[in-house]
């Protein structure tokens, strides 16, 4: 049950994340690049306080990795970038695609065991997920497209990183601090494009502090519970929590779809937990 908590608090995080950043993207509250720099830059001092206030006269030697906070500074640029031409729903059924098959890609050619049950949880939630999105789907910005592709193998490497992790508090934040070398040049190069606002940078400190700092620690909290397959296919209901965040805080209706497609992901979900017998690759 506790473990079963954290997950769903870090999806919940994510579902919020992808809010914050379509509401302040979308409504051209602020621009992408600087969207992506305040958040990044938010996370780090909120995720280094923690640090300071939970490690105090502790040593540690898990203290994050570069490659974290490449594969962390790479899916946060693109997934800000991608979001200017997608629409909301192309942009989840691209970005939680990606991840999934990335992850699934890595399980199966990594020689990790996978579950035939676990297959076909797999693709159930990813029919039920692609149920919800696709009758909102037009033609995807080609650029867009890429983009949000590029940042959902990022997030996924970032996850598989992510299981590795000892501390994970100290990890997540350690990462954060060490984007603060790329968000500088960011800056730097796209000084003239900026376009900023005071409610684009309350939600690019949100989405920074709350939802991806606080978030993904939480999210490393559970990965080391989970296994890649579990982690990959959790994260198909965040469209759901979405939905239900959106009927609790902003008097949104829950559709029929949204009704359907949610049991159908929860199924799928369910059987990948359960799942018993290996299939070898």
């Amino acid at each position: 049950m506790k473990i079963l908590l954290i997950t769903l608090l870090s999806l919940i995080a994510f579902a919020g994340n992808s809010i914050l950043c379509r509401i302040a993207l979308g409504q051209g509250q602020i621009d992408a690049a600087s969207f992506t720099s305040i958040r990044l830059f938010s996370g780090a001092i909120t995720l280094f306080i923690l640090y300071m206030l939970f490690h105090k006269n502790k040593q540690t030697a898990s203290k994050g990795s570069w490659f974290g906070a490449v594969y962390l500074f790479i899916y946060a640029i693109t997934f800000s970038y991608a979001y200017i031409s997608l629409e909301t729903a192309i942009g989840a059924l691209v970005l939680f695609s990606s991840v999934q098959f990335s992850m699934l890609a890595y399980t199966f050619f990594s020689g990790t065991k996978i579950y035939p049950i676990e297959w076909c949880g797999a693709l159930i939630a990813f029919i039920g997920f692609s149920y919800l999105v696709l009758p909102d789907i037009s033609s995807p910005s080609m650029i867009g497209f890429v983009l949000m592709a590029i940042s959902g193998m990022a997030w996924a490497a970032y996850t598989l990183v992510g299981k590795k992790s000892s501390n994970p508090l100290a990890d997540t934040a350690f990462n954060f601090m060490r984007t603060l070398p790329f968000i500088t040049l960011l800056s730097i190069m796209t000084l003239n494009a900026t376009n900023i606002s005071t409610t684009g940078i309350l939600l690019a400190v949100i989405a920074g502090s709350v939802t991806s700092g606080i978030g993904y620690a939480i999210w490393y909290v559970a990965l080391k519970h989970l296994t890649s397959v579990q982690a990959a296919v959790s994260q198909l209901s965040v469209p759901i929590i979405a939905g239900i965040g959106g009927f609790l805080f902003l008097s949104e209706p829950i559709s029929e779809r949204l009704t359907i497609s949610g049991a159908i992901i929860l199924i799928g979900i369910l059987l990948v937990v359960l799942g018993k017998k290996p299939l070898k690759p």
